[in-house]
């Protein structure tokens, strides 16, 4: 499988491309805008783009998902059902952050929980439910990685000081759902480096 990092917005988030070279199937986590060049990227592969999965509905993580929903363009786009309003309102969002007067809408195909079966090719995406930054904050186990959006970071924890956001329930969801993981699991964050599953374990100074 193919794996490649792009950093995508006015606050750097890591979308990532995952290419199964078998079918030839990609799909792309969090996009946060790039679309044109990513895209490019997954033609470059002679890959096709199967869906768009989001980690949470946080405007600088879904702020490209409109890139997919034109007339020449019609990715599907996946998200958890407790994240919908973010998408809903991501006009009045950017709006209130100056970035725009207005934003297109942007539309959820499908909702996804922990019994969404889903692969990539004959890849299983296995999906935890991971609330606390957000009510609908989902992760991603695809092989020996984990796409965690804003729920973890290098020895750190998601934001949870924004609306419908919950320390404690954001300690429960990583001790619940990430830590049972295997340590050599690499995890994938929505901002800045990537760690391990025995990295944080060991360090993260919120899970000690």
């Amino acid at each position: 499988m193919i794996l490649k990092i792009f950093n995508t917005g006015v606050f750097g988030v890591n979308t990532y491309v995952l290419i199964d070279e078998k079918s030839k199937e990609a799909l792309i986590i969090d996009l946060g805008g790039d679309f044109e060049k990513i895209n490019k990227y997954i033609k470059e592969q002679n890959a096709n783009l199967k869906f768009i999965l989001n980690t949470h509905g946080h405007f600088d993580h879904i702020m490209g998902d409109v890139d997919v929903q034109t007339d020449k363009i019609k990715v599907p786009v996946y998200m958890h059902k407790d994240d919908l309003d973010h998408a809903e309102n991501i006009s009045q969002t950017v709006k209130d952050l100056g970035f725009a007067d207005e934003w297109k809408k942007i539309t959820i195909d499908h909702f996804l929980d922990e019994n969404s079966d889903i692969k990539l090719g004959n890849i299983p995406i296995k999906i935890f439910h991971t609330p606390g930054h957000t009510k609908g904050g989902v992760s991603y186990l695809i092989e020996d990685k984990v796409f965690v959006g804003d729920t973890l970071f290098n020895n750190s924890i998601g934001r949870t000081d924004f609306a419908y956001g919950d320390f404690n329930t954001l300690i429960n969801s990583i001790k619940t759902k990430l830590m049972p993981l295997d340590n050599n699991i690499t995890v994938y964050p929505g901002h800045g480096p990537s760690t391990t599953i025995g990295e944080e374990r060991l360090h993260n100074p919120y899970l000690q």
